[in-house]
């Protein structure tokens, strides 16, 4: 299937935004990445989708070095106002469902794909990071933070609003494909 068809699938799935990702165009920063290991999250070294288990920034431009396409993908959230906590968890999760629902169907398509989402991981309970390997390797998927990715600036170059005014939320995650 092609990107259009992916992205009709994804509106269908619930995403707000759909649109092409080209691959050329991700900058992996490492002043990025270093936000991570400030551990705001309180998830650096406890997942294998963030940073020290997702590999080196080098393992990451690796791993999209070998992608040649790619959507990108975004749900959009109301909000009652800008300290709505409980509206920007409920967007959070809306954009996780999808999120997996979308990565579930072209694993099932036999897509290869690359998936990187909204924060970390959220396919088990609790992760077996560091004491045994993963249990899901092909769904597991790593934050586009954790790869060194400056959000913004990835929607700014693939055509994708990010700020859609005020009181209003975006999460993004995008799937590339090899």
């Amino acid at each position: 299937m092609n990107w259009e068809d992916w992205g009709q699938i994804g509106k269908e799935i619930g995403f707000s935004h759909v649109v092409p990702l080209e691959v050329k165009t991700l900058r992996l920063l490492p002043e990025v990445r270093q936000m991570c290991q400030s551990n705001s999250c309180r998830m650096y070294g406890k997942n294998w989708s963030c940073p020290p288990g997702c590999g080196t920034l080098e393992e990451c431009r690796e791993r999209i070095a070998a992608c040649s396409s790619g959507i990108l993908v975004q749900t959009v959230g109301q909000l009652e106002d800008e300290m709505d906590g409980e509206g920007m968890m409920e967007t959070e999760a809306r954009h996780k469902e999808s999120f997996q629902k979308l990565h579930d169907r072209l694993l099932l398509a036999g897509e290869d794909v690359l998936a990187i989402g909204a924060g970390c991981c959220t396919r088990c309970k609790a992760c077996t990071y560091p004491d045994a390997p993963c249990r899901f390797p092909k769904k597991c998927f790593a934050s586009m933070e954790a790869y060194g990715m400056l959000v913004t600036e990835v929607c700014r170059d693939n055509g994708l609003q990010y700020y859609y005014g005020p009181a209003t939320i975006a999460y993004t995650s995008c799937f590339l494909f090899r």
